[in-house]
Order: C-alpha cells, then sequence, then structure tokens
C-alpha cells in the first residue's frame, strides 16, 4: 500500500508534533490540534509521533534502525527454515533413492 504521505510531509509534520508535546495535555491532543492544521488525520500522525520518539530519546524502545533490522533478520529466518524444510525433503529423497534395500 503506497503512503498517502510523503516524506516530504511526514518528516516535518512529525519534528512539529514532537517539539510541540510538552505544550498539551496529551499526545493524542496534540495530534489532533497539528493533525487538522497540517492536513494529516491525527491518527496517522500520532503514529509516526510513536515511532519517531525512540529514535528522538523521549520514549524507550527499538529506534527506526533496531526496528528495520528486526524485520530484516525476520525475513532472513523464514528463509532459512524454508530452505531447511527443501533441503530436508531432498535429503528423504535421495535417502530413499540410495537405499539398497529399495533395489533388490
Amino acid at each position: 500500500m503506497p503512503n498517502k504521505h510523503p516524506l516530504e510531509v511526514r518528516q516535518p509534520a512529525t519534528q512539529m508534533a514532537l517539539d510541540r508535546l510538552r505544550n498539551y495535555p496529551s499526545p493524542w491532543a496534540a495530534c489532533r490540534d497539528l493533525g487538522e492544521k497540517l492536513n494529516v488525520g491525527p491518527e496517522t500522525l500520532r503514529k509516526w509521533v510513536r515511532r519517531a520518539q525512540p529514535d528522538a530519546g523521549t520514549k524507550s524502545g527499538p529506534s527506526s534502525l533496531e526496528l528495520e533490522e528486526i524485520r530484516r533478520l525476520r525475513k532472513e529466518v523464514r528463509e532459512l527454515k524454508e530452505t531447511n524444510e527443501i533441503l530436508k525433503v531432498a535429503a528423504f529423497f535421495f535417502a530413499r533413492e540410495l537405499d539398497p534395500r529399495r533395489h533388490g
């Protein structure tokens, strides 16, 4: 699914919200107010802010780089598991083919 908002909109809107969070009673209130002014849905802006907070050091959790590394490693593990399953099937097949009791 393509992003509705280009990076040129997301980054400044997120930074603006991060810079102004302390002026609002809650992150949701900030996103609701700023989102309307920036023509961005408040929930969309809230998600951007939540993802950016660990990068900004204002909240604990994995950074964007760490999340990307986790995604990459999960994909690699998935691919390795698939390869392992293929090799198991092939090993079983060749073991049967080479079984001397089969060729009697």
